[in-house]
């Protein structure tokens, strides 16, 4: 365990210097939690939400964490169940598959560095058709460089049933660009 680690949890199970281990932890895990759920939500202001529920669910629940994990993996796995809360409330609010994937492409859009090439705005479109499963452990093993082991702790799911979801992903997303990149 990392040493920042001891003392966040050493501070957030005292009673008296648990709002100082609260701050210590948002200020280590903050921006690593946001851009995970920003590339699950796409939605900026949304994943402004959703990591503020992670934080509060955290600062709730703390006493549940058993240290049979890393805290940061503990985190992450609220933070994933957080941000797949928010797509089904988003998913029960679209009207249609039609609107659903109009709203998502703009959202993409919008959300990609004004000066974004296109291939990057193409794979956030690739990675945004995905099913679920898929687009979590894309994300988690592309961009965070995530072990399958601690992805596993995180979604509760095989090595195995990772290793398959994340090839798979690639497949897709892959086939999405050679079919939409227009050189």
């Amino acid at each position: 365990m990392k040493t920042q680690d001891a003392e966040i949890i050493a501070m957030m199970k005292d009673p008296r210097s648990q709002e100082k281990g609260l701050r210590a932890l948002m200020d280590a895990y903050q921006s690593r939690l946001y851009w995970h759920i920003r590339r699950m939500i796409v939605d900026h202001d949304l994943a402004q939400d959703v990591l503020q529920d992670t934080f509060i669910k955290v600062y709730q629940n703390f006493h549940q964490f058993k240290q049979d994990s890393q805290l940061y993996t503990w985190i992450y796995r609220i933070a994933t169940n957080e941000a797949l809360q928010q797509l089904n409330k988003m998913k029960r609010m679209q009207k249609t598959d039609e609107d659903q994937e109009y709203h998502l492409m703009n959202l993409v859009a919008d959300n990609v560095s004004a000066d974004g090439d296109e291939i990057q705005i193409l794979l956030q479109k690739a990675i945004q058709t995905l099913p679920e499963k898929q687009k979590l452990v894309f994300t988690m093993r592309y961009y965070d460089d995530l072990p399958y082991e601690e992805i596993s702790k995180i979604v509760d799911m095989s090595v195995g049933t990772l290793k398959t979801n994340y090839h798979y992903a690639k497949q897709k997303i892959e086939e999405y660009i050679k079919t939409n990149y227009e050189s």
